[in-house]
Formats: C-alpha cells, structure tokens, sequence
C-alpha cells in the first residue's frame, strides 16, 4: 500500500492519538502513526516538529529530554490533561463527521423520492 499524505487539519490529532497510546519522541511519533493507519498514512517530519512544537505550547503535550533506543538525546511527549481532552472532543468530531460522510456517500437517488 502507497502511504497516503494526511488531510489538512488532521495532524494534530493522529498526534494526540500516538502519544496517548505510550510516551513517544518525534520519529517514534512518526512511526507509530504509520503502524496504527496500517501503514496508509505518512508523515512528513518538516510537519511533524512544528507541529509537535505547538501541541505541547498549547499545553496538549508535556515534553521531556531523554535517551532514545539508539542512545540519542531526544525529547519525549506525552499527553497533558489538557490533551486527553482535545483527543475525545476531536475524536468525537471525526465520528461523526465519517457517519456523515458515509450516510452521503451511500445515499442513491431512491433515498430522495
């Protein structure tokens, strides 16, 4: 499968999603999005810092200097109260935005009679 680009808007939440599932550092961020889609979505990392960066300003992450597994110095990020949070609204969101999507897209042209 061709990994697939994310849709606009939507980096911030596969973030949320990848560290609530274990405290990560940016590559493994990276990774780990590309494991829980499957390998279908791919993250470019000139996206990915900044916008790291504004996560954990905004208070959804905490981040923390450590040691990666390949003996690298790496700041780690995990969710905040604040983040969990955003994650359940945004995800929510999403929901119901598929719901919709789906109801439209399965929609035939008996349904308008």
């Amino acid at each position: 499968m061709n990994p697939t680009p994310v849709l606009p808007g939507t980096l911030d939440l596969l973030i949320l999603k990848a560290v609530s599932l274990s405290k990560e550092h940016g590559y493994g961020i990276l990774l780990r999005i590309e494991q829980i889609s499957g390998g279908a979505l791919s993250i470019e990392q000139g996206a990915l810092y900044p916008s790291l960066h504004r996560l954990e300003h905004k208070g959804l992450l905490a981040g923390e200097w450590g040691v990666s597994g390949n003996n690298r110095k790496a700041r780690f990020y995990s969710l905040t109260a604040e983040g969990r949070k955003r994650l359940k609204q945004e995800t929510a969101g999403w929901e119901r935005l598929v719901e919709a999507m789906g109801a439209a897209l399965r929609a035939t042209g008996e349904d308008l009679a």
